[in-house]
């Protein structure tokens, strides 16, 4: 992608180096399971408000990042900026505004509106307070753990999180959320795929905008569907236990996340991406 001396997001928030809290004594299984659910969307503070570990406050301490690390930032800020454009223009076309979410870099754990989460977790978006928070080592998370190596990987981890964003400002997270309490564990578990799935059609729509833009290069749209499809419930299930359980999908198998990015890249606007209507996703 190119993206080197391109304008920047100035809505970056940089708490690397800050310390927070982190929650001990849930063990390597409970992380596991921290991590599936909120992998690229989910919602750590669920989780963790559910855990009975207990709190481990952290001072902070003077953090020196990689050179590496600081051009990922940069990365990172100028596809925040990409999304920016993007969506402002979609939603002009459709008569509404849109309201730019702030990126939270950090390293270690964080707190947020959504509660507090550790690097564990994975990249999440909390609608409490129109955030998405990234700790950047999980780039190297998707080189090694799941085999999604690329600057564009690391771009459809943004982007995706902002899709949760635009889900937000149009009312669907809303109408989502209390549905949690009303349904059973299986039957949320297949709204949440849908929501989840709408997030990765939002993000596909970012990236039709991104080659209208002229930045994408040759071998892009091959990181991201590598990424789409490393990071579905099957691929991670199998890899994860050796075999894969359909009903408790929270967020949708490969193929899935590939064909609504894929849908989402093809129409590069807000009418085709309904979900929660589809028939067949």
């Amino acid at each position: 992608m190119e993206w080197k001396d391109r304008k920047a997001s100035r809505n970056v928030e940089d708490r690397r180096g800050k310390g927070g809290v982190i929650v001990a004594g849930g063990g390597i299984g409970s992380i596991l399971i921290v991590l599936l659910v909120a992998f690229l969307g989910g919602d750590p503070g669920v989780i963790l408000d559910q855990s009975n570990g207990s709190s481990v406050s952290t001072s902070n301490q003077l953090y020196e990042s990689t050179a590496q690390e600081e051009e990922l930032a940069e990365f990172v800020s100028v596809v925040l900026a990409d999304t920016e454009q993007a969506w402002t223009e979609v939603f002009e076309e459709e008569g509404m505004e849109y309201v730019e979410p702030t990126l939270v870099l950090y390293s270690g754990s964080v707190e947020s509106a959504c509660g507090t989460a550790g690097a564990a977790v994975g990249p999440f978006y909390c609608p409490g307070d129109y955030k998405l928070y990234i700790d950047l080592s999980f780039y190297n998370e998707l080189h090694t753990q799941f085999q999604a190596p690329g600057d564009f990987a690391m771009a459809y981890v943004v982007a995706h999180e902002v899709g949760h964003h635009v889900q937000n400002l149009l009312g669907v997270m809303e109408e989502v959320q209390p549905l949690r309490n009303q349904l059973s564990e299986e039957e949320y578990n297949k709204v949440q795929v849908r929501l989840e799935l709408q997030a990765d059609y939002l993000w596909g729509v970012w990236a039709n905008h991104a080659q209208g833009m002229g930045y994408l290069e040759e071998g892009d749209l091959e990181e991201a569907l590598t990424a789409a499809s490393a990071v579905g419930d099957d691929t991670i299930q199998q890899r994860a236990r050796g075999y894969v359980v359909p009903e408790s999908f929270t967020h949708g198998s490969s193929e899935q996340r590939q064909r609504w990015f894929k849908k989402g890249f093809k129409a590069g606007n807000l009418k085709e991406g309904d979900t929660f209507k589809a028939t067949d996703l």
